[in-house]
C-alpha cells in the first residue's frame, strides 16, 4: 500500500489558524493507526521551532512532520484549504505565509522523511499541478492525483 490514502486526504477544509489544522490531520493519521497518541504533540512541538511553511510561488504549502518514534506505519495526510492559514516561513522563521495546502508526514523509517521531502518537492514546484489540486472539491479525484504524483516514493532504500 501507498503512503497517502483516500482516508488521509481532505479537500476545501476550514481551519481558524494552523494549530487546529495541524491537530485535524494528526488526529486523522492517529484515527488510522499510523501514529502514536503524541504525535500531534510532537509536531505541535517541532513547528514552533522548525516551521514548515514552504513560499512555492502564488500557492504556499506547509509540510508539517516530527520524528519517526511518533509513528506506527508511514502515512501522508493532505489537506487543501478553502481559505488560506498563515505558517511560519521554514527559511524566514520571523515571516509568516498563507499556506494552502498542508502535507502532513508520518515517516516510521529516521531516514524516509528526506526521500519523501524530495520528491513532493517536484509537485510543490509546480504551481500549475498546484492550483489544479486546490481546485479539487472530491476527495476521490484530489487522491487520486495525488497517489499518482506521488507513487514514486519508495522507503525501502
Amino acid at each position: 500500500m501507498g503512503l497517502i490514502s483516500e482516508s488521509l486526504v481532505f479537500p476545501e477544509q476550514t481551519f481558524a489558524n494552523n494549530e487546529e489544522a495541524l491537530r485535524f490531520l494528526a488526529e486523522k493519521l492517529n484515527a488510522a493507526g499510523k501514529v502514536h497518541d503524541d504525535f500531534f504533540d510532537a509536531v505541535w512541538a517541532r513547528e514552533q521551532k522548525f516551521p514548515t511553511g514552504l513560499p512555492a510561488g502564488k500557492i504556499n504549502v506547509a509540510i508539517p512532520h516530527a520524528d519517526a518514534k511518533y509513528v506506527k506505519e508511514s502515512a501522508i495526510a493532505v489537506a487543501t484549504l478553502a481559505k488560506p492559514i498563515q505558517f511560519h516561513n521554514m527559511a524566514l522563521t520571523d515571516q509568516e505565509l498563507p499556506v494552502s495546502l498542508i502535507m502532513m508526514l508520518a515517516i516510521h523509517e529516521p531516514h524516509g522523511q528526506v526521500q519523501v521531502l524530495q520528491n513532493a518537492m517536484a509537485l510543490f514546484q509546480d504551481e500549475k499541478h498546484l492550483a489544479q489540486l486546490l481546485a479539487e472539491h472530491d476527495a476521490h479525484t484530489l487522491f487520486a492525483d495525488l497517489d499518482k504524483t506521488l507513487a514514486g516514493i519508495s522507503l525501502d532504500q
